[in-house]
């Protein structure tokens, strides 16, 4: 069998038959000579993959470029670095793409990272005309199983074509301000019964000596400590893998073995994401939803979270998120103790 150029072949049995899987480990720099443009019913034009990588590029996306470059290479070389074994990927690893094969993108969504506003916008993109407005979609119908396609849904022969194809870009986040968001947002919020019930029960069972019988019972009070225990509790991941809210990126993305075009970052959301639409080719009639938050995690937010965290936690804590804070190129928070 030959090999793709500038790819590697890994092979892997998955569900009783072959699995093939042609991964671009921080090797294409180029979309391939002959890629066909995207195309759409009675309309072809160029993919935003080769409006990326071609020499033709308008002058504020060659500055938005630039940046972007920065941040691949960057991740190329922390990948390079950090990871000694590659591993194959499996249909459940691309639970987390979404597939617009409109436009030509794959995006890998990251919980607490702008994920509901770009599930809205790829709504709009791939509807055909039946959404318009992102902001006009509830949150809640953009987490709806089905409404999107994702990269696990297809063959193959199917994934390898749109892996090399596609334009593919993520957005992250500094992993402790995303991390402190998850908290507040599944255990703080009294609407969240089904965080409390499935992980704040099993928190306080385990971590909060002589816990009341109504906090064993539904499990809505969970400080951040006692969560800070329960993630580095190494029983936890033993028993069940984390849940995407506060899953690591990488592993959630798998971003030393797919190549993503763009790396956007919830610090510069608005640009970045008026950087992919541009590309996109739809930046003149849609637009990125801009957040209302008044009440937005930020830096100096976490830092009042991890004052209550021992030296001994933040280390275990910082130790788990740090291949998150090296290949995305934070740097370790000014608080922490450790």
């Amino acid at each position: 069998m030959k090999m793709p150029r500038g790819g590697r072949l890994f092979l892997a049995t998955c569900l009783g038959s072959l699995f093939v899987l042609v991964l671009y480990f921080q090797s294409i720099t180029k979309p391939e000579a002959g890629l066909k443009a995207v195309t759409r019913p009675g309309k072809s034009r160029t993919s935003p993959l080769q409006t990326l990588y071609n020499g033709d590029q308008q002058l504020e996306l060659l500055a938005a470029h630039k940046s972007l470059q920065g941040r691949r290479e960057l991740l190329e070389q922390a990948c390079l670095s950090h990871t000694r074994k590659r591993r194959v990927l499996s249909p459940e690893d691309l639970k987390h793409l979404i597939v617009d094969d409109m436009h030509g993108l794959i995006y890998c969504y990251v919980p607490k990272v702008a994920c509901t506003n770009w599930k809205r916008v790829l709504m709009v993109l791939t509807s055909d005309g039946r959404y318009t407005d992102p902001l006009a979609i509830p949150a809640n119908e953009a987490h709806v199983a089905g409404n999107l396609r994702t990269l696990s849904e297809f063959s193959v022969a199917e994934i390898n074509q749109r892996l090399r194809s596609y334009l593919k870009f993520i957005f992250v986040r500094e992993p402790f301000e995303r991390l402190v968001s998850a908290y507040r947002n599944k255990f703080t919020r009294r609407y969240n019964t089904a965080f409390h019930k499935r992980y704040g029960t099993k928190i306080i069972r385990r971590h909060r000596p002589n816990a009341k019988p109504e906090a064993l019972e539904k499990g809505d009070d969970v400080t951040f400590p006692e969560f800070v225990q329960y993630l580095v509790d190494p029983r936890t991941q033993r028993e069940e893998p984390f849940n995407e809210h506060w899953e690591r990126v990488h592993s959630l993305c798998h971003p030393c073995l797919i190549h993503y075009d763009v790396v956007g970052k919830y610090e510069t959301l608005e640009p970045d994401a008026q950087a992919v639409l541009r590309l996109a080719g739809v930046e003149g009639t849609l637009q990125f939803p801009t957040s209302g938050k008044t009440t937005r995690t930020d830096g100096h937010m976490a830092a009042r979270y991890f004052k209550h965290i021992s030296p001994f936690y933040q280390k275990k804590l910082f130790n788990l998120y740090r291949m998150d804070f090296m290949l995305f190129n934070y740097s370790t928070p000014e608080y922490l103790r450790t």
